[in-house]
C-alpha cells in the first residue's frame, strides 16, 4: 500500500500543490466563520482524492487549461459540506481525529457553513459557462441528499438489505467520485464515450471506497482512524460487513449480533465478539471481494484510454482505494 501511495503522490506533487493553491485564493473570498470552519475540515488531512480525479479525467482527454484547477475545488467544497451535515445527523463526536465541527462553533454555524459551501459549488460551475457541468453538480447534491435521507430511514435496522445498503453508498459517495470524474470530461469537452467511461470508473471507485472505509470501523484501531473503533456502529450505520454476516450466521450468532448493535454503548468486549463473528461468517471477506471487484470493473472501464502515466495513476488510484489504512 505504501508503495503505491508513494507512487501516487510523487506524480501527483504538482497537482496537489495547485488545488491548494486554488482552495487558499478561494477561501480567502469568505467570512471569516466560513473560512474558519471550512478549514478545519478541509486542512484536517483529507487525501484530495476527488479533486485529483478531476485533474486527471480533464488530463487523460487531452485537456490543456486552467479551469480543470478551479473546477477541482468544487468537490472538496462539495465534500465538506457532506461532512459537516453528516456529523451533525450522526451525532458524531470526532472528524480525522479532532471533534466534530459542529461541537467547536455550534450546529446552526455547521449547517450553514455547510450550506454555503453547496452553494458556492455551484457558483464556480456556473462561472464556467458549461450547462453540463452545472447539471452534474445540481444531480451530485440531489443525490447526496437522497442517501443521507435514505441512510437516516434505515439507521440502527440490523435488518437492512444489501440493495438498500447499495443504494445509499452509490447515492452518499459513488456519486460524487462518479460526478468528479465527469467534471473533468466536461471541462475537456470529452466524447460522450470517454465521459461515460470516466464516470463508470468514478462510480466503481467510490462504491469500493466506501466498502473499504466500512471494514476499517473493523479492521483499524481508534488511533489510526481518528475516531474511536465501531464509531459507525454507534451512529446507527448498519453496513456491508454487517450486513452480510448477520445474513449467514445461526441463530445463536443472530441473536449475539442483534443484542451488540441494538446496544449503542456496547462495551469494547462487545465490540471484539462481534468483529469475531464478522470474520467467521465471512462478512470482513466477502466485502472485500466485493471492493476488489469494483476496482477491477473502474479499471475496465478506463481501458478504452491508450496507455500513458495519467491512465496507470488513475489504475493506481483504483487500488489505493481499498488499500488505504485511513
Amino acid at each position: 500500500m505504501n508503495i503505491i501511495k508513494d507512487n501516487i503522490f510523487a506524480k501527483v506533487k504538482n497537482d496537489l500543490e495547485d488545488i491548494e493553491d486554488a482552495l487558499e485564493n478561494n477561501l480567502k473570498r469568505h467570512f471569516d466563520i466560513v473560512d474558519k470552519i471550512s478549514r478545519y475540515i478541509i486542512f484536517s488531512g483529507g487525501k484530495r482524492i476527488r479533486s485529483l480525479v478531476v485533474l486527471l479525467s480533464a488530463r487523460i482527454c487531452g485537456y490543456k487549461g486552467d479551469d480543470d484547477k478551479v473546477c477541482s475545488i468544487i468537490f472538496e467544497f462539495l465534500h465538506t459540506a457532506t461532512l459537516l451535515h453528516d456529523d451533525l445527523v450522526d451525532d458524531a463526536s470526532t472528524r480525522r481525529g479532532k471533534p466534530a465541527a459542529n461541537l467547536v462553533w455550534g450546529n446552526s454555524e455547521a449547517v450553514l457553513v455547510g450550506d454555503y459551501l453547496l452553494s458556492q459549488s455551484l457558483a464556480i460551475a456556473a462561472k464556467t459557462k458549461k450547462y453540463a457541468l452545472i447539471t452534474n453538480i445540481a444531480e451530485i447534491t440531489e443525490a447526496m441528499s437522497l442517501g443521507e435521507l435514505l441512510q437516516l430511514q434505515y439507521k440502527g435496522k440490523i435488518d437492512l438489505s444489501e440493495e438498500i445498503y447499495m443504494d445509499i453508498i452509490w447515492r452518499k459517495t459513488a456519486v460524487l467520485f462518479q460526478g468528479a470524474c465527469r467534471a473533468g470530461a466536461i471541462i475537456a469537452d470529452a466524447s460522450d464515450e470517454k465521459t461515460e467511461a470516466l464516470a463508470e470508473y468514478g462510480q466503481n471507485i467510490g462504491l469500493a471506497f466506501q466498502m473499504a472505509d466500512d471494514l476499517l470501523d473493523y479492521i483499524s484501531s481508534s488511533e489510526t482512524l481518528g475516531k474511536k473503533a465501531g464509531a459507525d456502529l454507534r451512529e446507527g450505520k448498519v453496513t456491508l460487513p454487517v450486513i452480510y454476516a448477520y445474513k449467514t450466521a445461526v441463530p445463536k450468532e443472530k441473536a449475539i449480533i442483534r443484542k451488540i448493535i441494538l446496544n449503542k454503548d456496547f462495551s469494547l468486549k462487545d465490540f471484539n465478539i462481534l468483529t469475531e463473528l464478522l470474520r467467521k461468517n465471512n462478512g470482513i471477506t466477502y466485502t472485500e471481494k466485493l471492493a476488489n471487484g469494483y476496482v477491477t470493473n473502474a479499471k475496465n472501464a478506463i481501458s478504452i484510454f491508450k496507455d500513458s502515466e495519467t491512465k496507470k495513476i488513475l489504475e493506481d488510484i483504483a487500488d489505493f482505494v481499498i488499500l488505504r489504512k485511513t
